[in-house]
């Protein structure tokens, strides 16, 4: 609970903040634990589908997500309860010191009343997990897709040799070794050729276009790329296989 204070600074005239304002600060912090969790739990994902394991329908990667995601809006909510909350108190400069906790509580409660299943898809990294996870689990269910879709009996060398031209950058023209993706377009670049590209595009004050034939996207940002990690492992997949069969 703030106290009673002479200085001006982070205060209504009478209630300091400089101690609520500082824990806030480092509630914050605790963001990048969350997204450290969440990269974590992509990864073994990702590992999970290389090695074909199956996890057991009580508990799995794609829930460990889901759960982060909800501690994340829940975190967000208090941080901004919390400042919604001082923000009042500077405002209305009250005779009486209010009590914070409840007041906290009363507006944390009022934004997660207002939570539903939109907020996962306004979650980059959810989606991008839920994206990436998909992509790979093509790229090593493909017999059983061709059966489900009616197209075994087809030559299989077609079906690899297009997927392959996934692998291919399209600035570069070689196999990528760290693939990034365009949110806004979806196509994938080598990431040291796309960033070179567009850095030099930015000092003569151009726009930079996707390289990528025929797409629309001509106002590209660095903060549109995103790394690519299920492409990556399937590029290193097609690798090895390729490797041992040439052995």
């Amino acid at each position: 609970m703030p106290g009673r204070s002479s200085s001006n600074s982070g205060s209504t005239g009478f209630i300091s903040f400089s101690g609520v304002e500082s824990a806030l600060s480092s509630l914050k912090n605790f963001q990048s634990c969350i997204d450290s969790g969440m990269d974590t739990v992509s990864s073994v994902a990702f590992d999970l589908v290389e090695t074909q394991t199956e996890m057991s329908s009580e508990y799995s990667m794609d829930k460990a997500m889901v759960e982060f995601v909800i501690m994340n809006r829940e975190l967000n909510h208090y941080v901004m309860a919390v400042q919604s909350a001082i923000n009042h108190v500077k405002e209305e400069r009250p005779e009486k010191i209010p009590d914070l906790k409840l007041l906290v509580e009363e507006k944390f409660l009022a934004l997660q009343s207002k939570n539903s299943d939109a907020d996962f898809q306004n979650n980059e990294k959810f989606v991008q997990f839920k994206q990436q996870l998909k992509e790979l689990q093509k790229q090593y269910g493909l017999q059983a897709e061709r059966e489900a879709d009616g197209t075994e009996g087809v030559d299989e060398d077609m079906i690899v040799t297009q997927s392959q031209t996934n692998f291919i950058c399209p600035i570069t023209q070689l196999e990528m070794k760290k693939p990034v993706k365009n949110k806004v377009c979806g196509h994938t670049y080598e990431e040291e050729a796309i960033v070179r590209m567009m850095e030099s595009k930015h000092k003569r004050k151009k726009k930079a276009c996707c390289p990528k034939i025929g797409c629309s996207h001509t106002d590209m940002r660095m903060s549109d790329l995103v790394q690519d990690e299920a492409l990556r492992r399937a590029i290193e997949s097609h690798k090895k296989k390729k490797h041992r069969h040439s052995e």
